[in-house]
């Protein structure tokens, strides 16, 4: 189901939604299965280098876009929002679907001519699919490691967006949400 909301002057309208993430050497843990009434040992790194992953998601396809970034502010998002509006068909006009971070909302963040920026309601994060994302990639690839430096955190974070990425169905079956479908109809 590609959700194409309509075609407007003979582009396609694709609707998609943005978010970023932060994973470093300060990361987090997650829940593993282990042997009952034994507590498991794991490494926890408390050093404070990190990266930003900013992702976007087209809902009910594996459509996805994603850049490792250094950090989170308004210069980043503008390299973001370039170099996706550059892989997209000419063709296309996406409406991006994000929160109001303070990066997103400056008035120094112009979007390239083929993206339109749609923000959350505040405080509504549950709305935005690509949180799931940030779930699984931290579940499955990203926690319980020990970063050397910054170098093999992007390594680490490419690694696991790419392999998300060869999931067939997986970005579909973590963006589907109800409200989303409603919006094609």
């Amino acid at each position: 189901m590609k959700l194409i909301v309509k075609r407007h002057k003979g582009k396609q309208i694709q609707l998609w939604f943005q978010d970023e993430a932060r994973v470093g050497q300060k990361g987090r843990n997650a829940h593993v299965w282990f042997e009952k009434g034994v507590r498991p040992v794991m490494h926890t790194d408390k050093r404070f280098k990190s990266v930003y992953i900013y992702g976007a998601i087209c809902p009910g396809t594996d459509d996805a876009f994603a850049l490792v970034l250094p950090r989170a502010d308004t210069e980043m998002m503008r390299l973001y929002l370039n170099t996706f509006a550059k892989s997209l068909p000419a063709d296309v006009h996406v409406v991006l679907v994000l929160d109001k971070a303070g990066w997103y909302v400056t008035g120094r963040l112009k979007p390239p001519d083929n993206i339109t920026l749609v923000h959350l309601p505040a405080y509504s994060p549950e709305l935005n699919p690509i949180g799931r994302f940030w779930l699984y990639l931290k579940e499955r690839f990203l926690s319980y490691r020990i970063f050397d430096d910054q170098h093999a955190i992007v390594e680490a974070c490419a690694t696991a967006w790419n392999g998300l990425k060869t999931e067939a169905g997986r970005i579909a079956s973590l963006s589907d949400y109800p409200y989303i479908r409603k919006v094609k109809t």
